[in-house]
């Protein structure tokens, strides 16, 4: 495990054991132990002061100067004038910083990988009086599409026939769902949880609402589907 992957997996720790430290320190002054108090916090406070030394140099090695060099300077000035509270207080608000933001990525990249797992790889075409299942990019404005119940809307379109009861969360955090009438806008990525329906395709695959936000999320993780006809987080966003 490389460098950066071994402090990112400290910081969930890093927090617990400060906390940890703090209430220990204080507990043993209340004990009557107050000279083992600085001790204590003098030891979570290097032990966090460690990890992060070791995070500026790998960030320095990439050209990055960031605030972390701050928090080393504040603990190790806290340290040396013998502030060992004050340096474990800056301790435990830098780990706990640290570890919201881990949290923070971590849910993010749940996030992204759900809403890449949605990505439709295929259509239901009508053409000439009966229905092929046709890939994405295939697709071209004018097209009529069949959207099935469960379906996730393909491309950005129109209603021909039919009511379409269509979940739009992915897209506006709305929990309920629309109701769509013929000739009404239709956003790609709405899934479908009312009876199936006709669209009439308004764009490309690539080019619809919901490819767009493929573009905006970032990169994938590596279990992240691709597929023919949209576009994939790996490329940079580009507007057109």
């Amino acid at each position: 495990m490389s460098i950066a992957g071994t402090l990112k997996n400290a910081r969930r720790f890093l927090a617990a054991l400060v906390a940890l430290g703090l209430a220990a320190g204080f507990a043993v002054k209340l004990a009557g132990l107050g000279a083992w108090a600085p001790a204590i916090w003098a030891a979570v406070t290097v032990a966090v002061l460690l990890a992060l030394l070791a995070e500026i140099v790998t960030s320095l090695r990439r050209g990055d100067l960031g605030l972390d060099i701050v928090a080393a300077l504040s603990m190790t000035g806290a340290l040396l004038v013998g502030e060992t509270l004050a340096a474990a207080i800056v301790a435990l608000m830098y780990a706990g910083g640290q570890y919201l933001e881990s949290y923070a990525e971590r849910a993010a990249r749940r996030e992204m990988t759900a809403l890449l797992s949605r990505v439709p790889r295929t259509a239901v075409r009508h053409r000439d009086g009966r229905l092929e299942e046709v890939a994405l990019d295939l697709i071209v404005p004018g097209d009529r599409l069949l959207v099935r119940q469960g379906d996730v809307v393909p491309v950005d379109g129109s209603v021909v026939e039919g009511v379409a009861v269509l979940d739009q969360s992915a897209l506006t955090g709305e929990s309920l769902p629309v109701q769509l009438r013929p000739g009404d806008a239709v956003l790609s990525g709405s899934t479908n949880v009312g009876d199936a329906f006709d669209l009439t395709a308004e764009r490309p695959a690539a080019q619809s609402t919901y490819a767009g936000v493929i573009r905006l999320v970032g990169p994938p993780s590596a279990r992240a589907p691709r597929c023919r006809g949209w576009p994939t987080a790996t490329r940079s966003p580009s507007w057109r």
